[in-house]
């Protein structure tokens, strides 16, 4: 499976362009800014902006280094109609026990 794996940073970026622009998104996505000839650099050299076409803002920006690509987002995530605890679920799961209490310490102070 680790010989199907690419990590060379331009051809991901290249994918992920490729899938945005001819994928199930094509209609909503564009790539924008493009660098066809972008060097990637540790910290990551510009190679596009990813376009909402219906709102005609970008949301995206791809970075390019090395063995792989940073997307950086603008778009805030649509925040939930409810808060979780009005939903009924906890924020956090609960131990089981306490923390330092083992079963072995129970026992031998009786």
């Amino acid at each position: 499976m680790s010989a199907d794996r690419i990590t060379d940073g331009h051809r991901i970026a290249q994918l992920l362009a490729s899938e945005l622009e001819s994928g199930a998104s094509h209609d909503a996505l564009a790539v924008t800014d493009a660098d066809p000839d972008v060097e990637p650099t540790p910290e990551g050299a510009l190679a596009y902006r990813v376009l909402n076409t219906a709102r005609d803002e970008p949301i995206a920006t791809v970075y390019v280094q090395p063995d792989r690509v940073r997307v950086e987002f603008r778009a805030r995530p649509r925040r939930s109609p409810t808060p979780p605890r009005s939903r009924g679920s906890a924020s956090a799961p609960r131990p089981a026990s306490r923390p330092g209490r083992s079963c072995s310490s129970r026992t031998a102070r009786r």
